[in-house]
């Protein structure tokens, strides 16, 4: 799976019609609501969209006809193996009608250039990893955390003692990460992992 690095578009112009997609990095379907309230252009025709956040998935016609507009958004996400992305197509008519496969083909087609245009990263599998480090072990290991390019520190809450720190570790880091906070800490830390992982308590 891939995600967007960040915001991009493109834009045709179909038998005078107008088409600009907008794709948008998002992580919850509030920041789809955020995004279709910032990028749809009040005076279109149609704002169309989809996203895809996992498994969970949504489209819109916008007035439309049924099938012509969201769907064939949602297709090109699919096809280009996006997660926690959303596509707006926002159409500014211009006066020739385009049919139902010619909507298809325009929504689609240009939410897919779009895309295509679009600067990707692959998704790497990753589990969040929870530990403390006491304030004597806080700033080296976390410099050393740093030389691993895909670690995501997610939370920081400091205490009397130091800081609990959550991770976002990918799998290929687990082991790695696991001896260096134990290594630097002289065993004082451990990393938990959420959801446990197999033969670890």
């Amino acid at each position: 799976m891939f995600q967007l690095v960040q915001t991009a578009s493109a834009e045709q112009i179909i038998k005078k019609s107008r088409f600009l997609a907008t794709a948008v990095p998002i992580a919850s379907e509030e920041e789809a609501k955020a995004a279709i309230a910032a990028y749809g252009h009040a005076d279109a025709s149609h704002n169309c969209w989809a996203w895809r956040l996992g498994a969970a998935y949504r489209f819109s016609d916008d007035g439309e006809p049924s099938g012509t507009a969201g769907k064939p958004i949602l297709a090109a996400i699919d096809g280009q193996s996006l997660d926690k992305a959303m596509v707006i197509v926002t159409r500014w008519f211009g006066g020739v009608l385009l049919g139902s496969g010619g909507l298809v083909r325009a929504y689609g087609g240009t939410a897919a250039a779009c895309l295509r245009a679009a600067e990707l990263v692959e998704m790497k599998p990753s589990v969040e990893g929870r530990f403390h480090l006491d304030f004597s072990d806080l700033a080296l290991v976390k410099a050393k955390l740093r030389a691993f390019s895909d670690i995501e520190i997610l939370e920081e809450h400091f205490d009397a003692t130091g800081a609990d720190i959550l991770a976002r570790i990918t799998e290929a880091d687990i082991e790695a990460v696991s001896s260096l906070v134990a290594d630097l800490t002289s065993g004082r830390s451990e990393v938990s992992f959420d959801p446990p992982l197999a033969g670890r308590d």
